[in-house]
């Protein structure tokens, strides 16, 4: 399992959170970071302008016999956690600069608010959270498919999957 605890632990979001709010978010967690994912397919698409693109990952969630329950199970708090590493991951740009604060953490509450169930699928929508641009959409369809779309985040999306398989990111040591 995936440490991904860091994300809920910081004081910014225990001023935010009730402890009710703090067991669901781990509870979401917990669950989304032991889903089985397997990568199906990677696109760049073009995106609202030249200096940007979109980036879409087909995923599908579970092991590969098709008799699979992990949607049932996880499919949630999967959702939860791509948002999550989302959000941490999520800059602001143009004048959502002044709503941006460096230690933000993203609640239950935010992801409640970008969240649908619609014929029969789950979606997350993150677009602007206090500053910070996500552009981040996501789909999980009961077959176990999920597709992942982000619109000017670069490849990050590659590198929240990463982090979910449990390889190191690099970082600069100084």
């Amino acid at each position: 399992m995936i440490v991904l605890f860091d994300l809920l632990e910081e004081k910014a979001l225990a001023e935010r959170m009730t402890p009710g709010d703090i067991s669901a978010g781990m509870h979401l967690i917990e669950n989304g970071s032991l889903v089985e994912f397997r990568i199906l397919d990677v696109q760049v698409f073009p995106g609202p302008d030249d200096a940007e693109f979109g980036f879409r990952i087909d995923l599908h969630l579970g092991e590969e016999e098709e008799d699979s329950n992990d949607v049932e199970w996880g499919g949630l708090g999967f959702c939860f956690v791509l948002a999550a590493l989302s959000f941490a991951d999520a800059r602001p740009r143009g004048a959502s600069e002044i709503d941006y604060q460096e230690d933000d953490q993203f609640t239950l509450m935010d992801f409640l608010e970008g969240f649908s169930f619609v014929s029969g699928e789950l979606h997350f929508r993150g677009d602007y959270i206090r500053g910070r641009r996500l552009k981040t959409d996501i789909s999980v369809r009961p077959d176990g498919m999920l597709r992942l779309e982000t619109v000017g985040r670069g490849k990050a999306a590659l590198q929240w999957l990463d982090r979910l398989k449990g390889k190191k990111m690099m970082s600069l040591i100084s």
